[in-house]
């Protein structure tokens, strides 16, 4: 009897993180629905890349922030493949803002990608994921940090790590694991933007193995996570940082 699909959904697909994360669950063997919003050219390398491999893998435009979308890109995947096993939701923005600015233009933003977007991303798994699947969300190790105008960002992630407690208790009985990743600086365009060679060598050296983490590194702890050996992780943070937090 041929071994039964596993299909992962992979939202934020076309960030540096997120594209690794695809190309990894495609190797792990999973057929891949690959999220993007505003740029379709790093999917659509992956997906060809997937295929090349003689992987199957699809790519789906979507805005993480509208219920809508949403749950058409659920519903794209349940539509083509007839299954959800995984997803991985990645999507974020980091824009700098202090508090004592007010930016609330900026704070609403970060609120509407990062904590409703996931928020959206985690109603749908929740409704949609096969039992044993796997649900991981994105939080981050600058949590550990509060740098000074990570503000907006740090609200917006550390509320999705009480999404996921929460989401894994309320899963009870259908052997669905909740989970988040939380990576530490990782050399992909969200972190490096706007930051000079000094800053990012500065934020190198703070983790004891004293380099920033590559997309490849992240994928790993995701591979684990939706793998086999996860099976036992559920409603935890991997802080996925080399030592930085």
């Amino acid at each position: 009897m041929a071994e039964q699909m596993k299909v992962a959904i992979v939202v934020g697909a076309s960030g540096g993180i997120g594209s690794a994360i695809a190309l990894r669950l495609a190797r792990d063997g999973f057929t891949i629905v690959a999220h993007y919003a505003g740029n379709p050219a790093r999917v659509d390398e992956a997906v060809a890349t997937i295929k090349a491999a003689g992987g199957q893998a699809i790519g789906v435009r979507a805005d993480v922030a509208a219920e809508d979308d949403v749950k058409a890109l659920f519903r794209a995947a349940l539509d083509r493949f007839g299954r959800i096993d995984v997803v991985v939701h990645t999507a974020g923005i980091m824009p700098m803002s202090r508090i004592a600015d007010g930016d609330m233009a900026v704070f609403d933003k970060v609120i509407a990608t990062n904590l409703r977007g996931t928020y959206l991303v985690l109603s749908q798994s929740a409704q949609h994921v096969a039992e044993g699947g796997r649900i991981i969300a994105f939080s981050s190790s600058v949590l550990a940090k509060s740098f000074p105008a990570y503000g907006p960002y740090i609200a917006s992630k550390s509320a999705v790590e009480g999404l996921v407690r929460v989401l894994a208790n309320e899963l009870r009985g259908r052997n669905i694991t909740v989970n988040a990743v939380a990576p530490g600086p990782t050399g992909t365009e969200l972190f490096l933007k706007g930051k000079t060679d000094e800053v990012i060598d500065n934020l190198a050296h703070l983790a004891p193995l004293e380099r920033i983490g590559q997309p490849e590194d992240i994928a790993g702890a995701v591979s684990f996570l939706a793998g086999p050996d996860g099976a036992w992780i559920n409603a935890q943070m991997l802080r996925a940082n080399g030592g930085f937090a």
